[in-house]
Protein backbone atom coordinates (compact mmCIF):
# COMPACT_ATOMS: atom_id res chain seq x y z
CA UNK A 1 0.00 0.00 0.00
CA UNK A 2 3.15 2.23 0.76
CA UNK A 3 4.73 1.52 -2.61
CA UNK A 4 1.48 2.42 -3.90
CA UNK A 5 1.01 5.44 -2.85
CA UNK A 6 4.42 6.93 -2.88
CA UNK A 7 4.24 6.01 -6.59
CA UNK A 8 1.21 7.82 -6.83
CA UNK A 9 2.80 11.06 -5.67
CA UNK A 10 5.98 10.58 -7.86
CA UNK A 11 3.77 10.28 -10.47
CA UNK A 12 1.99 13.86 -10.14
CA UNK A 13 5.47 15.45 -9.01
CA UNK A 14 7.46 15.26 -11.27
CA UNK A 15 5.78 16.29 -14.18
CA UNK A 16 4.77 19.66 -12.51
CA UNK A 17 8.71 19.93 -10.97
CA UNK A 18 9.66 19.09 -14.37
CA UNK A 19 7.61 22.03 -16.17
CA UNK A 20 8.73 24.73 -13.61
CA UNK A 21 12.08 26.24 -14.87
CA UNK A 22 15.07 26.11 -12.61
CA UNK A 23 17.98 28.36 -12.45
CA UNK A 24 18.88 32.08 -13.69
CA UNK A 25 15.06 31.28 -15.62
CA UNK A 26 13.25 29.82 -12.37
CA UNK A 27 14.69 33.30 -10.49
CA UNK A 28 13.96 35.52 -13.04
CA UNK A 29 10.70 34.39 -13.47
CA UNK A 30 9.83 34.39 -9.71
CA UNK A 31 11.25 37.91 -9.66
CA UNK A 32 9.22 38.83 -12.55
CA UNK A 33 6.09 37.70 -10.65
CA UNK A 34 6.82 39.52 -7.64
CA UNK A 35 7.55 42.71 -9.40
CA UNK A 36 4.60 42.15 -11.70
CA UNK A 37 2.10 42.03 -8.42
CA UNK A 38 3.55 45.59 -7.61
CA UNK A 39 3.20 47.08 -10.33
CA UNK A 40 -0.91 45.74 -10.76
CA UNK A 41 -1.38 46.75 -7.25
CA UNK A 42 0.01 50.57 -7.80
CA UNK A 43 -1.90 50.68 -10.75
CA UNK A 44 -5.20 49.91 -8.99
CA UNK A 45 -4.15 51.33 -5.66
CA UNK A 46 -3.52 54.87 -7.63
CA UNK A 47 -7.00 57.18 -8.40
CA UNK A 48 -7.62 58.03 -11.75
CA UNK A 49 -6.72 61.87 -10.85
CA UNK A 50 -2.76 60.75 -10.29
CA UNK A 51 -2.35 59.25 -13.65
CA UNK A 52 -1.73 62.58 -15.35
CA UNK A 53 0.24 64.01 -12.21
CA UNK A 54 4.06 64.42 -13.39
CA UNK A 55 7.25 65.57 -10.85
CA UNK A 56 6.86 69.30 -10.39
CA UNK A 57 4.53 69.12 -14.02
CA UNK A 58 7.46 68.59 -15.79
CA UNK A 59 6.44 67.83 -19.18
CA UNK A 60 9.05 66.50 -20.53
CA UNK A 61 8.81 63.55 -17.46
CA UNK A 62 6.12 60.92 -17.83
CA UNK A 63 3.30 61.12 -16.36
CA UNK A 64 2.08 58.21 -13.98
CA UNK A 65 -0.30 56.81 -16.13
CA UNK A 66 2.23 57.17 -19.31
CA UNK A 67 4.90 54.80 -16.69
CA UNK A 68 2.22 52.21 -17.14
CA UNK A 69 1.67 52.45 -20.45
CA UNK A 70 5.41 52.54 -21.24
CA UNK A 71 5.88 49.18 -18.76
CA UNK A 72 3.56 47.57 -20.99
CA UNK A 73 4.97 48.68 -24.24
CA UNK A 74 8.54 47.42 -23.11
CA UNK A 75 7.09 44.17 -21.65
CA UNK A 76 6.22 43.47 -25.88
CA UNK A 77 8.91 44.94 -27.29
CA UNK A 78 11.74 43.37 -25.03
CA UNK A 79 10.50 39.80 -25.93
CA UNK A 80 10.58 40.66 -29.52
CA UNK A 81 14.22 41.41 -29.50
CA UNK A 82 14.35 37.87 -28.10
CA UNK A 83 12.28 36.74 -31.14
CA UNK A 84 8.76 36.27 -30.12
CA UNK A 85 5.96 38.31 -31.88
CA UNK A 86 4.54 40.84 -30.47
CA UNK A 87 0.36 40.89 -30.54
CA UNK A 88 -0.92 41.93 -33.55
CA UNK A 89 -3.24 44.38 -32.17
CA UNK A 90 -0.16 46.24 -30.16
CA UNK A 91 1.91 46.80 -33.35
CA UNK A 92 5.13 46.75 -31.61
CA UNK A 93 7.72 45.31 -33.94
CA UNK A 94 11.76 45.57 -33.45
CA UNK A 95 11.30 49.32 -34.67
CA UNK A 96 11.45 51.46 -31.99
CA UNK A 97 8.88 53.63 -33.43
CA UNK A 98 5.83 50.88 -32.84
CA UNK A 99 7.14 51.71 -29.37
CA UNK A 100 6.54 55.10 -29.52
CA UNK A 101 3.32 55.06 -31.06
CA UNK A 102 1.69 52.33 -28.77
CA UNK A 103 2.68 54.32 -26.16
CA UNK A 104 1.34 57.66 -27.74
CA UNK A 105 -1.99 56.01 -27.78
CA UNK A 106 -4.91 57.36 -25.61
CA UNK A 107 -5.71 55.09 -22.61
CA UNK A 108 -8.11 54.90 -20.03
CA UNK A 109 -6.90 53.84 -17.15
CA UNK A 110 -8.56 50.83 -17.00
CA UNK A 111 -7.94 49.83 -20.50
CA UNK A 112 -3.99 50.69 -19.41
CA UNK A 113 -4.56 48.04 -16.55
CA UNK A 114 -5.89 45.49 -18.70
CA UNK A 115 -2.98 46.41 -21.20
CA UNK A 116 -0.47 45.72 -18.15
CA UNK A 117 -2.19 42.26 -16.80
CA UNK A 118 -1.47 41.32 -20.88
CA UNK A 119 1.51 42.34 -21.53
CA UNK A 120 3.33 40.74 -18.12
CA UNK A 121 1.37 37.09 -19.17
CA UNK A 122 2.88 37.36 -23.20
CA UNK A 123 6.43 38.47 -21.07
CA UNK A 124 5.78 35.69 -19.18
CA UNK A 125 5.18 33.50 -21.61
CA UNK A 126 7.78 34.36 -23.60
CA UNK A 127 10.50 33.92 -20.82
CA UNK A 128 9.00 30.65 -20.04
CA UNK A 129 10.01 29.72 -23.44
CA UNK A 130 13.53 30.49 -23.82
CA UNK A 131 15.20 28.81 -21.30
CA UNK A 132 17.16 26.56 -23.70
CA UNK A 133 18.39 29.92 -25.83
CA UNK A 134 19.47 31.88 -22.36
CA UNK A 135 23.09 32.11 -24.59
CA UNK A 136 21.47 32.82 -28.21
CA UNK A 137 23.12 35.89 -29.31
CA UNK A 138 21.06 39.51 -29.80
CA UNK A 139 21.14 42.46 -30.81
CA UNK A 140 19.47 45.08 -28.25
CA UNK A 141 19.21 48.43 -28.84
CA UNK A 142 22.24 48.41 -31.30
CA UNK A 143 24.51 46.18 -28.76
CA UNK A 144 25.47 42.77 -29.16
CA UNK A 145 23.87 40.91 -26.05
CA UNK A 146 22.62 37.65 -24.95
CA UNK A 147 18.59 35.93 -24.48
CA UNK A 148 20.38 36.16 -20.93
CA UNK A 149 21.47 39.75 -20.78
CA UNK A 150 18.00 40.79 -22.36
CA UNK A 151 16.01 38.63 -19.83
CA UNK A 152 18.07 40.94 -16.63
CA UNK A 153 17.67 43.62 -18.52
CA UNK A 154 14.08 43.40 -18.22
CA UNK A 155 13.35 42.71 -14.97
CA UNK A 156 16.31 45.72 -14.12
CA UNK A 157 13.90 47.52 -16.06
CA UNK A 158 10.82 46.90 -14.42
CA UNK A 159 12.42 47.44 -11.29
CA UNK A 160 13.64 50.78 -12.43
CA UNK A 161 10.00 52.12 -12.81
CA UNK A 162 8.54 50.41 -9.95
CA UNK A 163 11.01 52.32 -7.59
CA UNK A 164 9.94 55.37 -9.70
CA UNK A 165 6.00 54.33 -9.15
CA UNK A 166 6.88 53.93 -5.67
CA UNK A 167 7.50 58.05 -5.76
CA UNK A 168 5.16 58.59 -7.59
CA UNK A 169 2.45 56.89 -5.55
CA UNK A 170 3.61 58.45 -2.45
CA UNK A 171 3.98 62.21 -3.79
CA UNK A 172 0.15 61.34 -4.17
CA UNK A 173 -0.40 60.04 -0.77
CA UNK A 174 -1.03 56.61 -1.90
CA UNK A 175 0.78 54.13 0.03
CA UNK A 176 1.73 51.13 -1.71
CA UNK A 177 -0.67 48.36 -0.69
CA UNK A 178 2.26 45.81 -0.05
CA UNK A 179 3.50 48.79 2.73
CA UNK A 180 0.04 48.95 4.74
Amino acid sequence: MLSAITMAVLTVAVPVSAQAPQGLMGDLLKDLGQVEKKVLALAKAMPEASWTWRPAGDASVRSTGEVFQHIAADNYLLPVLAGAQAPAETGITKDYKTVQAYEKKTMTREATIAELEKSFAFLRSSMTGSEGKLEASIDMFGQKSTTRGLWVTTLTHLHEHLGQLIAYARSNKVTPPWSK
